[in-house]
Formats: C-alpha cells, structure tokens, sequence
C-alpha cells in the first residue's frame, strides 16, 4: 500500500528525532519501535510503514555521527548508489564510504518533506520522496538543498540493508 506524508510546515515538528525512536506522522502522532526493532526482524511479516520510515531515521543519525563506514554499514555490499553531489555511481563499499567521507564534512543534516512508502512484501521496501539537506560550509554559515530521493531496502540476514539509493538535486522550477 502507497501513502503520502508530508513533512512541511505544518509538519515539521511531526518528525522528531528521540534517543530509541522517532515519532512518526501521518496526520496523527505514533511512536515508533526503538530504531534496533526496526532496523531487524525474524518474524514472516511484511514491515510495516513505520518500521520503513524509521531506516531514513537510522540512515540521518549515521550521517550526524561523521563516520562514512558506519553509514556505509547501512548498505548492503551490492548496493549501488546513485549520490547527490557526485557523478560517479557507486557499486561497492569502497566507492560509498569515499562519497560519505567527503559529503560528511560539510555536516549534513536531512529532513522528509515528502514521502511514499511502499512495502513490497515481506523482506522489501522503497521509500521515495523529497527530502532537504542542511549543509554546513567552511565559514559556519548553513546552505539547504532539496533533493529527491528513493531508497530501496531489502532485509537480508534478519537486518534492513539499503540495496540501492538515488539522490538528486531537486531542479528549480
């Protein structure tokens, strides 16, 4: 099933970043399963919208970390990345730690402001959308940048793995 959340204005505060968990928004305010509880499962059952949205809450907080090989730990080793501020795709976990390293320095921070979720069945996931990113430059001061973006999950071994994530500068207009 697809729907729609908007994370604008009168949505902002709707998505909020707690130490297990996030409260999620879909017009009304649920809490979420601890990020551990979303990023495994054992059981046969399709995740559910939630536990999907909670990955990009996972993905965000291994960027605020500055760390490039704990957010390449998000991917699987197949994953191809299709990244916002490079042109080169990347295929392996070499290629993706080194687009991290060098998008990390500049801080970034993500914010949905737009999604689609749709669960494919048990073990995958895509959640598509527009998201801004927050960028610190050099002289402090903050630059943002809307993108689009899709990433794919797959959960391979018990843990959701991003297998393929496309990012691109939203055009003006």
């Amino acid at each position: 099933m697809r729907r729609k959340y908007l994370a604008g204005a009168a949505l902002a505060a709707a998505l909020v970043f707690t130490g297990t968990g996030a409260t999620y928004a879909t017009g009304t305010h649920t809490q979420l399963p601890s990020t551990d509880s979303a990023v495994t499962s054992t059981t046969a059952q399709p995740p559910t919208e939630g536990q999907i949205a909670a990955l990009f809450d996972r993905w965000n907080a291994a960027l605020a970390t500055g760390d490039a090989n704990r957010v390449a730990d998000l991917y699987a080793p197949d994953a191809v990345l299709l990244p916002t501020v490079s042109a080169e795709i990347r295929t392996d976990r070499a290629g993706i730690v080194d687009y991290f390293k060098h998008f990390l320095e500049s801080k970034p921070v993500g914010r949905i402001q737009e999604r689609f979720i749709d669960i494919l069945d048990r073990t995958n996931a895509v959640d598509t959308g527009l998201y801004q990113f927050t960028l610190t430059n050099q002289d402090g001061s903050k630059t943002k940048v809307n993108a689009r973006y899709t990433f794919v999950y797959e959960l391979r071994g018990g843990t959701w793995l991003i297998i393929n994530h496309h990012s691109s500068e939203l055009p003006a207009g």
